[in-house]
C-alpha cells in the first residue's frame, strides 16, 4: 500500500461504493412505491447501468485492495494479514458478484422484454421492487464479512508501528458497526435506522485509513538484522 498501485484503488473502491450503494438508490428508488421506482430507473436507465459497472468494478478493485493490504502487513503478522484477505476478498467477492445480478434482473423486468409480457406493468414492477429488496438484503448479510475482515485489518493496523494506533482501534470498532447493522436489519428491523445513526460516526473508520493511506502513505520499517 506503499505505492499508488495500493492506494488509488482503495479511494476507488470508496467512491464507486458511495455512488452505486448510497447515490443512486436515494436519487432512483422510493420506499413502498414500485411504481414511481420502476419508472426512475426506465427514466435513468444510463445512471442504473452505470450503478450496475460501478459495482462490478469495485467488486474487482475489493479483490486488489485486500491483495495490497497482504503485501504491507505481511511482515506484522501472516496470519492476520491471509484472514484479512480470506474475509475481505476471497469469500465476499463472488457473494458481491451474485448480488449485483438483482439489479441486472431489476432492470430486465423495468424495460419489459417480450418473453414478460404475460406479466402486467404492475406486476413487473413489483417483482422489480423485489429484486431491488433481495439486492438490499444480501448487501445487508454481507456487511458480516465487511465488519470481520475489519478485525484482522484493525489488528494489524494497530500492531504495525508504522500507522497510528487509533486508527487500528477505529477500524475495529467499525467492524463492530457493521455486525450490529446486519443484526438489527434481520432481527430487529424497526430498530435498524435508529442504529444506523448511532453507528454512522463509527462507519467513517474506513475512510479515515483510507485517507491516512492515500495523503501520509505507509510504509513498513526495515527489519531488524
Amino acid at each position: 500500500m506503499e505505492r499508488a498501485s495500493g492506494r488509488f484503488p482503495y479511494l476507488l473502491l470508496t467512491l464507486l461504493g458511495l455512488f452505486a450503494l448510497e447515490y443512486v438508490p436515494s436519487t432512483l428508488f422510493v420506499t413502498g412505491n414500485a411504481a414511481a421506482t420502476a419508472h426512475n430507473i426506465a427514466t435513468h436507465e444510463t445512471l442504473f447501468r452505470i450503478a450496475i459497472v460501478s459495482e462490478l468494478v469495485a467488486i474487482v478493485l475489493e479483490l486488489f485492495v485486500a491483495l495490497a493490504l497482504y503485501r504491507l502487513f505481511k511482515s506484522v503478522d501472516q496470519t492476520q494479514a491471509l484472514l484479512l484477505v480470506i474475509l475481505g476478498g476471497l469469500i465476499p467477492v463472488p457473494l458481491y458478484f451474485l448480488n449485483a445480478l438483482n439489479y441486472v434482473a431489476a432492470l430486465i423486468l423495468v424495460r419489459g422484454a417480450d418473453f414478460l409480457t404475460v406479466f402486467s406493468a404492475a406486476q413487473r414492477d413489483a417483482l422489480a421492487m423485489l429484486f431491488l429488496r433481495l439486492h438490499h438484503y444480501e448487501l445487508l448479510a454481507s456487511f458480516v464479512f465487511a465488519g470481520l475482515w475489519l478485525f484482522p485489518f484493525g489488528l494489524l493496523v494497530f500492531k504495525s508501528g508504522f500507522l497510528p494506533r487509533v486508527l487500528g482501534i477505529w477500524l475495529i470498532i467499525n467492524g463492530f458497526a457493521y455486525l450490529a447493522i446486519t443484526f438489527s436489519g434481520f432481527l430487529l428491523p424497526q430498530y435498524s435506522d435508529a442504529v444506523g445513526t448511532i453507528t454512522s460516526p463509527m462507519l467513517f473508520g474506513e475512510i479515515a485509513i483510507m485517507l491516512w493511506l492515500l495523503i501520509m502513505s505507509a510504509r513498513p520499517k526495515p527489519a531488524a538484522i
